[in-house]
């Protein structure tokens, strides 16, 4: 099952996933984004380093390092 969180503005439910990239000089980058439905690349636990926060405008959850 996709980790999910539920915006406390909206009361919607965003998945978490992430996706390799390459940046333009090369180099690899894992990134981190909520969608609304569950898609490839769904994790099934936030990762160690992350803590979930919430756009206070928007009401979108963001991930920041903790």
């Amino acid at each position: 099952m996709a980790y999910s969180v539920v915006s406390k503005k909206t009361g919607k439910t965003y998945y978490l996933h992430s996706k390799d990239v390459t940046l333009k000089g090369g180099r690899k980058q894992t990134i981190y984004y909520f969608a609304g439905e569950v898609k490839e690349g769904a994790l099934d636990a936030l990762p160690a380093d992350r803590v979930v926060i919430e756009n206070e405008r928007t009401g979108l959850p963001m991930l920041k390092k903790g």
